[in-house]
Protein backbone atom coordinates (compact mmCIF):
# COMPACT_ATOMS: atom_id res chain seq x y z
CA UNK A 1 0.00 0.00 0.00
CA UNK A 2 1.08 3.53 -0.74
CA UNK A 3 3.14 5.28 1.89
CA UNK A 4 4.47 8.06 -0.33
CA UNK A 5 3.95 11.67 0.74
CA UNK A 6 2.87 12.61 -2.79
CA UNK A 7 1.00 10.78 -5.50
CA UNK A 8 3.03 9.73 -8.54
CA UNK A 9 3.13 11.99 -11.56
CA UNK A 10 1.15 13.07 -13.46
CA UNK A 11 -1.41 12.69 -10.64
CA UNK A 12 0.41 15.05 -8.28
CA UNK A 13 0.53 17.91 -10.79
CA UNK A 14 -3.11 17.37 -11.71
CA UNK A 15 -4.26 17.35 -8.08
CA UNK A 16 -2.01 20.28 -7.12
CA UNK A 17 -3.65 22.44 -9.78
CA UNK A 18 -7.11 21.53 -8.51
CA UNK A 19 -6.03 22.19 -4.93
CA UNK A 20 -4.67 25.63 -5.86
CA UNK A 21 -8.08 26.56 -7.27
CA UNK A 22 -10.08 25.45 -4.21
CA UNK A 23 -11.24 28.07 -1.71
CA UNK A 24 -12.50 25.51 0.83
CA UNK A 25 -11.57 22.00 1.92
CA UNK A 26 -12.91 19.21 -0.30
CA UNK A 27 -12.59 15.47 0.24
CA UNK A 28 -12.45 13.00 -2.62
CA UNK A 29 -13.59 9.52 -1.58
CA UNK A 30 -11.89 7.33 -4.17
CA UNK A 31 -12.82 3.95 -5.56
CA UNK A 32 -11.80 2.15 -8.73
CA UNK A 33 -8.53 2.14 -10.62
CA UNK A 34 -7.01 5.18 -8.91
CA UNK A 35 -7.43 3.65 -5.44
CA UNK A 36 -6.23 0.28 -6.71
CA UNK A 37 -3.08 1.65 -8.35
CA UNK A 38 -1.89 4.51 -6.14
CA UNK A 39 -2.84 3.00 -2.77
CA UNK A 40 -3.19 -0.75 -3.12
CA UNK A 41 -0.33 -1.23 -5.59
CA UNK A 42 -2.06 -2.72 -8.62
CA UNK A 43 -0.12 -2.43 -11.88
CA UNK A 44 -2.42 -0.91 -14.45
CA UNK A 45 -3.03 2.47 -15.96
CA UNK A 46 -6.05 4.63 -15.30
CA UNK A 47 -6.92 8.11 -16.46
CA UNK A 48 -9.61 8.94 -13.94
CA UNK A 49 -10.32 9.18 -10.25
CA UNK A 50 -13.70 7.59 -9.56
CA UNK A 51 -15.19 9.35 -6.54
CA UNK A 52 -18.24 8.96 -4.33
CA UNK A 53 -20.22 11.69 -2.61
CA UNK A 54 -18.88 15.13 -3.27
CA UNK A 55 -21.41 17.77 -2.33
CA UNK A 56 -22.94 19.70 -5.21
CA UNK A 57 -21.68 23.04 -3.90
CA UNK A 58 -18.05 21.98 -3.72
CA UNK A 59 -18.18 19.99 -6.93
CA UNK A 60 -19.71 22.83 -8.95
CA UNK A 61 -16.57 24.91 -8.47
CA UNK A 62 -13.03 24.06 -9.56
CA UNK A 63 -13.56 20.31 -9.60
CA UNK A 64 -16.28 20.61 -12.22
CA UNK A 65 -14.71 23.31 -14.34
CA UNK A 66 -11.11 22.14 -14.11
CA UNK A 67 -10.91 18.48 -13.23
CA UNK A 68 -13.77 16.71 -14.93
CA UNK A 69 -13.69 14.90 -18.24
CA UNK A 70 -13.27 17.42 -21.04
CA UNK A 71 -12.10 20.19 -18.69
CA UNK A 72 -8.86 22.12 -19.04
CA UNK A 73 -6.87 19.86 -16.72
CA UNK A 74 -8.14 16.78 -18.52
CA UNK A 75 -6.87 18.23 -21.78
CA UNK A 76 -3.56 19.21 -20.17
CA UNK A 77 -2.80 16.10 -18.08
CA UNK A 78 -5.03 13.49 -19.79
CA UNK A 79 -6.53 12.78 -16.34
CA UNK A 80 -9.92 13.62 -14.88
CA UNK A 81 -12.20 13.24 -11.88
CA UNK A 82 -15.25 11.08 -12.47
CA UNK A 83 -18.09 11.35 -9.94
CA UNK A 84 -19.78 7.96 -9.73
CA UNK A 85 -23.51 8.56 -9.74
CA UNK A 86 -24.73 4.96 -9.96
CA UNK A 87 -22.98 2.59 -7.59
CA UNK A 88 -23.70 0.22 -4.77
CA UNK A 89 -21.42 0.67 -1.78
CA UNK A 90 -21.48 -0.56 1.82
CA UNK A 91 -23.52 1.53 4.25
CA UNK A 92 -20.71 2.32 6.68
CA UNK A 93 -17.87 2.80 4.20
CA UNK A 94 -17.24 6.39 5.41
CA UNK A 95 -16.19 5.11 8.85
CA UNK A 96 -13.44 3.05 7.19
CA UNK A 97 -11.96 5.64 4.80
CA UNK A 98 -8.19 6.06 4.84
CA UNK A 99 -6.66 9.41 3.98
CA UNK A 100 -3.67 9.15 1.66
CA UNK A 101 -1.10 11.80 0.81
CA UNK A 102 -1.95 13.56 4.07
CA UNK A 103 -0.71 17.16 4.08
CA UNK A 104 0.23 17.14 0.39
CA UNK A 105 -2.45 19.70 -0.46
CA UNK A 106 -3.93 22.72 1.30
CA UNK A 107 -7.64 22.09 0.64
CA UNK A 108 -7.81 18.73 -1.09
CA UNK A 109 -8.10 15.54 0.93
CA UNK A 110 -7.72 12.25 -0.90
CA UNK A 111 -9.33 9.29 0.83
CA UNK A 112 -9.70 5.69 -0.33
CA UNK A 113 -12.24 3.11 0.62
CA UNK A 114 -11.22 0.12 2.68
CA UNK A 115 -10.21 -2.79 0.36
CA UNK A 116 -13.35 -4.83 1.14
CA UNK A 117 -15.49 -1.78 0.38
CA UNK A 118 -13.63 -1.12 -2.89
CA UNK A 119 -14.29 -4.73 -3.88
CA UNK A 120 -17.96 -4.55 -2.99
CA UNK A 121 -18.47 -1.41 -5.12
CA UNK A 122 -17.71 -3.67 -8.08
CA UNK A 123 -20.51 -6.11 -7.39
CA UNK A 124 -23.24 -4.17 -9.22
CA UNK A 125 -21.42 -4.33 -12.56
CA UNK A 126 -19.27 -7.44 -12.03
CA UNK A 127 -17.55 -7.55 -15.42
CA UNK A 128 -14.21 -9.32 -16.00
CA UNK A 129 -12.19 -6.22 -15.06
CA UNK A 130 -14.14 -5.98 -11.79
CA UNK A 131 -13.49 -9.65 -10.99
CA UNK A 132 -9.79 -9.16 -11.77
CA UNK A 133 -9.73 -6.18 -9.40
CA UNK A 134 -11.39 -8.20 -6.64
CA UNK A 135 -8.95 -11.06 -7.19
CA UNK A 136 -6.03 -8.61 -6.97
CA UNK A 137 -7.31 -7.08 -3.71
CA UNK A 138 -8.05 -10.50 -2.22
CA UNK A 139 -4.47 -11.56 -2.90
CA UNK A 140 -2.81 -8.26 -1.92
CA UNK A 141 -4.51 -7.83 1.47
CA UNK A 142 -5.21 -10.97 1.76
CA UNK A 143 -8.96 -11.05 2.23
CA UNK A 144 -10.73 -12.71 5.09
CA UNK A 145 -13.77 -14.43 3.53
CA UNK A 146 -15.84 -13.94 6.68
CA UNK A 147 -15.30 -10.17 6.61
CA UNK A 148 -16.21 -9.93 2.93
CA UNK A 149 -19.36 -12.03 3.39
CA UNK A 150 -20.47 -10.23 6.56
CA UNK A 151 -19.99 -6.80 5.03
CA UNK A 152 -21.99 -7.83 1.97
CA UNK A 153 -24.84 -9.27 4.06
CA UNK A 154 -25.06 -6.50 6.65
CA UNK A 155 -24.27 -3.39 4.58
CA UNK A 156 -24.91 -4.03 0.91
CA UNK A 157 -27.28 -6.88 0.11
CA UNK A 158 -30.42 -4.90 0.99
CA UNK A 159 -29.55 -2.37 -1.75
CA UNK A 160 -30.14 -5.00 -4.43
CA UNK A 161 -33.90 -4.49 -4.27
CA UNK A 162 -35.61 -7.80 -4.83
CA UNK A 163 -35.21 -11.52 -4.31
CA UNK A 164 -36.77 -12.60 -7.60
CA UNK A 165 -34.96 -15.18 -9.70
CA UNK A 166 -32.61 -13.30 -12.03
CA UNK A 167 -33.42 -10.04 -10.20
CA UNK A 168 -30.75 -7.73 -8.77
CA UNK A 169 -30.49 -9.45 -5.37
CA UNK A 170 -30.40 -12.91 -6.90
CA UNK A 171 -27.54 -11.84 -9.21
CA UNK A 172 -25.64 -10.11 -6.38
CA UNK A 173 -25.98 -13.17 -4.11
CA UNK A 174 -24.84 -15.43 -6.95
CA UNK A 175 -21.93 -13.16 -7.86
CA UNK A 176 -20.65 -12.75 -4.30
CA UNK A 177 -20.81 -16.54 -4.00
CA UNK A 178 -18.69 -16.89 -7.15
CA UNK A 179 -16.21 -14.31 -5.82
CA UNK A 180 -15.88 -16.23 -2.56
CA UNK A 181 -15.26 -19.48 -4.46
CA UNK A 182 -12.62 -17.71 -6.60
CA UNK A 183 -10.88 -16.28 -3.53
CA UNK A 184 -11.00 -19.61 -1.66
CA UNK A 185 -9.48 -21.40 -4.68
CA UNK A 186 -6.71 -18.81 -4.86
CA UNK A 187 -6.03 -19.09 -1.13
CA UNK A 188 -6.02 -22.91 -1.30
CA UNK A 189 -3.55 -22.74 -4.19
CA UNK A 190 -1.27 -20.39 -2.25
CA UNK A 191 -1.40 -22.66 0.81
CA UNK A 192 -0.44 -25.66 -1.34
CA UNK A 193 2.65 -23.88 -2.71
CA UNK A 194 3.97 -22.82 0.71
Amino acid sequence: MSSSALPPEPWHSFLAEIDAALANPVSLNCIGGFALTVHYGMSRTTADIDILEVSAASFAGPLLTLGCEGGPLHRKHKLYIDPVTVAFFPDNYAARLTEIFTGAYKNLRIRVLDPYDVALTKLGRNNQKDRDDVRFLARAIPFDIGTLKERYLSELQWQFADGMRNGPRYRADRDIGEWIEMIEEDQAGEDATE
